[in-house]
């Protein structure tokens, strides 16, 4: 099967996903626990095989048996990954958004759209969610270089578009909400302007933000827990509880 998409940057970092790789073993732990065939694919996984063995390890502690697949369009990187990494359950092959004809439970797809034209990503989105397991998860997203501000979409098998949209951060180093700005999906960062419902929940997180600065002096993480809170009660519909907000995250409906 020929491979769909063009060869990512392959930048990439020692656990630069790991918040996207925390959250995934909640929200798709039942899926995955499930699952006959508990199946992941790592897609554009990049210059090395980093991101994919840490996914590995880490939906272990969900599931023991699961699978993981690192996909790259660019047989030089799937040689060099199965030379340098070779851990049980951890494979790689040459594929793209088709994802090689595998069908996967999870599909991480993370800073890979983020170098395609917006106008590309709905037929990227349906082709992979097309290739899910029945239930599956595609989770796509981007971070910066070091993993400390993230955003990412979660589509369900056969969607043409997201059902949430979660915002994540290392809460020390976060200046403001406005910066998630910068790293939203594909799908989003172009429409964060007055009218878009984006730009309305960025813009509402900001002021909550800034009305949760007293509490501040206790660190960072009790001004977030206010934060999500206030936005809660403003009446936006987060999706999780305290326990994830006490992580840096937010999750909510798609505000497509």
């Amino acid at each position: 099967m020929k491979p769909q998409g063009e060869i990512t940057r392959g930048t990439t970092n020692p656990n630069r996903l790991r918040r996207v790789d925390r959250w995934i073993a909640w929200w798709c732990g039942r899926a995955l626990g499930a699952a006959v065939d508990p199946l992941v694919v790592d897609l554009g996984y990049g210059a090395t095989p980093i991101t994919a063995v840490e996914l590995r390890a880490r939906l272990a502690r969900v599931r023991p048996d699961v699978r993981v697949t690192g996909l790259e369009i660019d047989p030089a990187r799937v040689a060099a990954a199965q030379v340098a990494a070779d851990p049980p359950g951890l494979t790689f092959a040459r594929g793209g958004f088709e994802l090689a004809g595998l069908r996967p439970v999870v599909v991480r797809a993370f800073n890979v759209l983020r170098q395609y034209d917006e106008s590309a990503v709905p037929a990227a989105w349906t082709t992979m969610t097309a290739g899910l397991a029945p239930g599956g998860w595609l989770i796509e997203g981007t971070c910066d270089e070091l993993g400390r501000l993230a955003a990412w979409a979660a589509l369900p098998a056969g969607a043409a578009a997201p059902a949430t949209l979660t915002l994540a951060a290392k809460l020390s180093t976060l200046e403001s909400p406005a910066t998630f700005a910068e790293r939203l999906p594909k799908a989003l960062i172009h429409r964060n302007v007055p009218g878009e419902p984006v730009y309305d929940l960025l813009r509402a997180l900001d002021e909550a933000w800034r009305h949760a600065a007293p509490l501040a002096v206790f660190g960072p993480r009790q001004r977030w827990l206010d934060t999500v809170s206030r936005l809660k009660a403003a009446g936006w519909p987060v999706l999780d509880r305290p326990a994830r907000w006490r992580l840096g995250e937010v999750t909510l409906p798609w505000p497509g």
